[in-house]
């Protein structure tokens, strides 16, 4: 029995794991950006009532965080459900 042919057979065993692993890391994903869009929320909120003449500043930062985060959480998203499909 050759080395690939044991490789092989290890890596159908875990398919199922794989899976599972694809949909939890995806999971994961998606509450780390609502966490991480959440708290630039708040700091947005927070800075603008200490600073109210900046409001347009703190808010176009905010915005691009924001979607920096998306971008993010969408790409591993993404890579997950290429994992759990393919």
């Amino acid at each position: 029995m050759s080395l690939l042919s044991v490789l092989l057979q290890v890596a159908t065993d875990l398919a199922p794991v794989a899976k599972m692993g694809a949909g939890i890391g995806a999971g994961i994903a998606a509450i780390g950006a609502g966490i991480g869009i959440g708290k630039i929320g708040a700091s947005a909120l927070e800075s603008i009532a200490r600073q109210p003449e900046s409001v347009g500043d703190i808010r176009s930062n905010m915005i691009v965080a924001a979607a920096l985060i998306e971008g993010v959480a969408f790409f591993a998203i993404v890579v997950c459900l290429l994992i759990l499909f393919l």
